[in-house]
């Protein structure tokens, strides 16, 4: 067998020119002989927004590049690959149009043979939109949470060529769309489901070569002139499965194909990195290779306003400390990021709950372009046994709607049927169910029980922030078990310790307004729930947003892992971090500054933790107290004979009580009650836990204040 022929790619990455667009320009830009050097230099890769030219429009922008290249050689074929453009393009070379881009995450690629065989000296010319979203409920580019809620600016526009252009020559069977995707893995065998569209300039019959984990597989095909799609399985016998960082190590095989003519020659060639393992869903209880384990997550803004240019050590340094924090699962939220991301993921372990760039509603025109890129979601990131679970629209109604309960919008405003989460929503679920039959897919997310099933999805409760408390929650779960399965979306926006873009010099009169246009601040829900007007200073203020964040998202927790199994499979808080300045959701700050809530979800999210019901915020002198103490372990081992203890702290002095007891392995244990009477006092009231199990020491803290019962007048 003859040795595979090198295949030649050329990157086109670099200073390119680029102009704001208008009708006359549009006429003559793509042209070879129009006069460019006038236009603005622009990196591309990149957004445009980051070239001082171009810092604040939202175009269309055109660009061009001028470069040469050789005719390819002969029984090649040569084409142009934009591994992103965001959102629009269209594509000419040398005067002559060569197609259009739609979706921002995947590569287009054109054939250009015949156009590289005329000359060398050669102009690429691409018009590039990303237009702005006015109407929220009529959405026609597919950009999620870089255009819609409230990861970034609204003022943000993301367009620009952000991924490489490059140009690659192939043999005469070229490889058009390739998938990998794990169908099964046990003790005894893994098995890939592989996928191409290959693309023929005539009838003939190829060898596909595939190469993983050490094993050969070959088998002829017989191709027609154009595409032809090819479906086969590989198995690899005793193969190192790959697990949560929770379960196990994380082993990686290559998968290699090759496209091979009947003379040896290699024509096209793919290369993915994947791992062997299963993943389930079942009534919201997740199992990876069989073993059952509870999720806890967190949702993950864009890295960046500027996608393009996140350099890999910081993702490895984010998913690090997710991972550090204790929590299995990131759910990359409506967007889909860089694909080093997902490369990441998979060395560290971790499992990815990844959403479809869908948020909000969208118009009706919008289903085919969805589908479609339904399908190369999978194919980009299919092989990657990180990503556990798909979902293809993330609240799929009016962000402007009435966020006025714990379930927003409401129970009853979500019970008629709607063209997002009816139609198209059911739609994209099938297009992803046909194309990936190996992980769990969701219609959409956030959406409660409705008719006529009384059937929802995970659940967004935001108890203690747009309703009520977080001690509501426990309430909430036993009328409702079935919207706890799994909580996707909680807690509270606090302001960061950094603060370059609050003036408070006339506290509490700030410009509230601009807070909320451009950093992010929910101004009504803020003000009922931590009302500036009661605090002397901002940074009194700004203290208190986060311990009633960090409250919200400690308690929320602590009740969830309670729950483990009976109802609840897991969580996922909203969110890692606050991507630019903002009075936000983030756990970390836009500078990667911890806010309270970042340490309470910490100790939150350790493997054990000891709990009680919550104390009531306001106590008077006679209640008769009565509250439950559980252990929650996510180890995979029982520990025996830990020693709990508790203690109640008043002004009149401690009470304490102690319980001895096995502590069962991934589950929640029971272990003793608190019976207490209030005092005769008044003041502050703390409840202390402590866990002392072999060399394990944990603790926990809740507190409460005792004040006068007042009398009516008689």
């Amino acid at each position: 067998m003859r040795a595979p022929t090198t295949l030649t790619s050329v990157d086109l990455s670099g200073l390119w020119r680029a102009q704001l667009a208008d009708e006359d320009l549009r006429r003559v830009f793509h042209l070879n002989e129009f006069d460019d050097t006038g236009w603005p230099a622009i990196d591309i890769p990149g957004h445009w927004r980051t070239t001082a030219e171009f810092a604040s429009t939202d175009g269309p922008l055109l660009y061009r590049h001028r470069f040469e290249h050789p005719a390819p050689a002969p029984e090649s074929r040569a084409w142009i690959e934009l591994d992103g453009v965001f959102a629009q393009g269209d594509v000419w070379l040398d005067g002559s149009y060569i197609g259009d881009t739609d979706g921002y995450f995947f590569t287009h690629s054109f054939e250009i043979t015949d156009q590289l065989h005329e000359h060398t000296a050669h102009v690429l010319a691409v018009e590039v939109s990303c237009p702005p979203v006015n109407d929220p409920g009529e959405k026609r580019s597919l950009t999620g949470a870089f255009q819609d809620g409230d990861h970034l600016p609204r003022s943000w526009n993301p367009a620009g060529i952000w991924q490489p252009v490059r140009i690659v020559e192939t043999g005469p069977v070229a490889i058009r769309h390739g998938r990998v995707i794990c169908a099964d893995a046990n003790e005894e065998r893994g098995a890939l489901a592989m996928r191409l569209v290959v693309d023929t300039v005539e009838a003939r019959t190829v060898t596909l070569h595939t190469l993983v984990a050490g094993i050969e597989h070959e088998h002829a095909v017989s191709l027609a002139t154009g595409e032809n799609q090819i479906e086969w399985s590989v198995n690899v016998p005793l193969v190192e499965r790959w697990w949560p960082h929770a379960l196990g190590t994380q082993a990686l095989h290559d998968v290699r194909v090759e496209v091979r003519l009947d003379n040896g020659e290699m024509s096209d060639h793919r290369r993915w990195r994947t791992g062997f393992r299963t993943v389930e869903l079942r009534n919201w209880r997740a199992s990876v290779n069989g073993e059952l384990l509870f999720l806890k997550g967190v949702a993950l803004s864009p890295l960046r306003t500027d996608l393009a240019h996140v350099p890999r050590e910081e993702i490895v340094s984010t998913l690090r400390a997710i991972r550090d924090a204790g929590l299995d699962l990131v759910r990359v939220h409506a967007h889909i990021t860089r694909p080093d991301f997902y490369d990441i993921a998979d060395e560290l372990g971790l499992l990815v709950w990844q959403d479809l760039p869908l948020v909000h509603r969208y118009s009706r025109g919008v289903r085919t372009q969805a589908a479609r890129q339904a399908r190369e979601a999978v194919d980009l990131l299919g092989h990657h046994p990180s990503v556990f679970l798909w979902c293809a629209h993330d609240e799929p109604y009016l962000a402007e709607e009435p966020r006025d309960a714990a379930v927003s919008p409401g129970f009853l405003r979500q019970q008629l049927p709607t063209w997002n989460r009816t139609v198209l929503d059911r739609s994209l679920k099938r297009v992803l169910q046909r194309n990936d039959q190996s992980r769990p897919v969701i219609a959409h997310s956030g959406v409660a029980p409705h008719l006529p099933q009384l059937d929802g999805t995970d659940a967004h409760l935001w108890f203690g922030w747009y309703h009520g408390q977080a001690a509501d929650l426990a309430r909430f779960a036993r009328r409702i078990p079935r919207h706890v399965r799994f909580v996707s979306a909680f807690g509270a926006q606090a302001a960061p310790d950094t603060r370059p873009f609050v003036a408070d010099e006339f506290w509490p009169n700030l410009d509230w307004a601009y807070l909320a246009q451009h950093h992010g601040l929910d101004v009504d829900t803020m003000v009922r729930v931590v009302p500036p007007d009661s605090y002397a200073s901002y940074d009194a203020w700004r203290d208190a947003t986060q311990v009633h964040q960090a409250e919200v998202v400690a308690r929320t927790i602590e009740t969830l892992r309670r729950l483990k199994y009976k109802p609840t499979g897991g969580f996922c808080a909203y969110r890692w971090q606050d991507v630019t300045p903002q009075i936000g959701f983030g756990l970390l700050d836009a500078t990667g500054g911890a806010k309270l809530a970042w340490h309470a979800f910490v100790a939150a999210c350790r493997p054990v933790i000891v709990v009680a019901d919550l104390l009531p915020p306001l106590l008077k002198p006679g209640d008769e107290i009565v509250l439950e103490v559980h252990v929650v372990s996510d180890e995979r081992s029982g520990r025996p004979a830990g020693v709990v203890r508790a203690r109640i702290d008043t002004p009149l002095g401690p009470r304490r009580w102690e319980w001895t007891g096995d502590i069962a392995a991934d589950d929640c244990t029971r272990i003793g009650q608190i019976e207490w009477i209030v005092p005769s006092t008044v003041g502050p009231v703390t409840l202390e836990l402590e866990l002392a199990v072999d060399d394990l020491l944990v603790t926990n803290r809740y507190r409460s204040v005792i004040g006068l019962r007042h009398h009516r007048p008689a």
